[in-house]
Order: C-alpha cells, then sequence, then structure tokens
C-alpha cells in the first residue's frame, strides 16, 4: 500500500472525530460525545500548542492517524512526546500504516528536538504492546494514575 504520512488539517477534522469514536469504542467500550469530540480534535488542529495530529492516506483517503501532546521534563531538559489516539481503519491493519505513522512523528519528534516518545496502552492488549515493542519501544517503570478533573 503506497502510503502519505502528513500533519493532520483543518479539512480532517470530521474523518479524526470519526477515527477517535471508533477508537474509543474499540480498546474502551466508550461512546462519547460527538460534538465535544469534534470541537476537541478542531482545537488541537488549529493550534499545535495543544498537540499535533499525523494522518496516513492511501490514494487520498485517510486510513490511519497518531497524534502528539507534550510534556516538559525538568529532569531532562526537554521536551517529552505523548503518542496518542492512535487508529487504523479496520480495512488498513496489519499492511504498514501504524508503522508509516510511527516512523514519521520519530523523525518530526528528532527535528523539533524532542528527547522521548511515550505512549499508554491498555493492559489487556498484547497485539498494541507487542507491535510498540517491534518499533524499539520498552516498558517503563511507571503505574499510571489520572483522575479527571
Amino acid at each position: 500500500m503506497p502510503l502519505h504520512v502528513r500533519p493532520g488539517s483543518v479539512a480532517d477534522v470530521d474523518v479524526i472525530a470519526d477515527f477517535n469514536q471508533r477508537l474509543a469504542f474499540e480498546s474502551e467500550g466508550k461512546t462519547l460525545d460527538p460534538e465535544i469530540l469534534r470541537r476537541g480534535v478542531a482545537a488541537m488542529l488549529a493550534d499545535p500548542s495543544k498537540g499535533l495530529y499525523f494522518v496516513a492516506e492511501d490514494d487520498g483517503v485517510l486510513v490511519g492517524q497518531a497524534s502528539v501532546t507534550y510534556e516538559w521534563s525538568d529532569w531532562r531538559n526537554g521536551w517529552v512526546w505523548w503518542l496518542q489516539s492512535v487508529y487504523e481503519g479496520s480495512d488498513a491493519r496489519r499492511r504498514g500504516v501504524f508503522r508509516a505513522l510511527y516512523d514519521h512523528i520519530c523523525r518530526a519528534g528528532r527535528d523539533a528536538g524532542a528527547i522521548g516518545l511515550r505512549l499508554y496502552v491498555e493492559r489487556n492488549n498484547a497485539t498494541a504492546q507487542a507491535t510498540y515493542q517491534a518499533l524499539g519501544m520498552e516498558p517503563m517503570p511507571f503505574l499510571l494514575l489520572g483522575r479527571m478533573l
């Protein structure tokens, strides 16, 4: 599959929001409020300080996406990029879409001066964990905790 990876644009908002809706349902069984989701995607696409979307297209059709948000590491004096919203359309899976996105994001991160790339993955998603580890990512010694406010 000839893939082209590029930064997401405002013109991609509906597809990215749809992919995120599918991702939430497939990975966590959650149905997100479509209007809040669309506004959130649009806000990130309009303001790179919130994060970046990257999309993979095949013959002009979006087949996958990933986003990046940022964390400043005072311990390392540099930016860590958090990989998020990773999604491939069901008919594009196992065809190199994520690898193309990942390689592109790694290059973009290095070019931007990022010092590392992290992500969180569902504990029971062994397939995703194996994919990430095959690309050189390693389990981190942290337990991720959170609280939505």
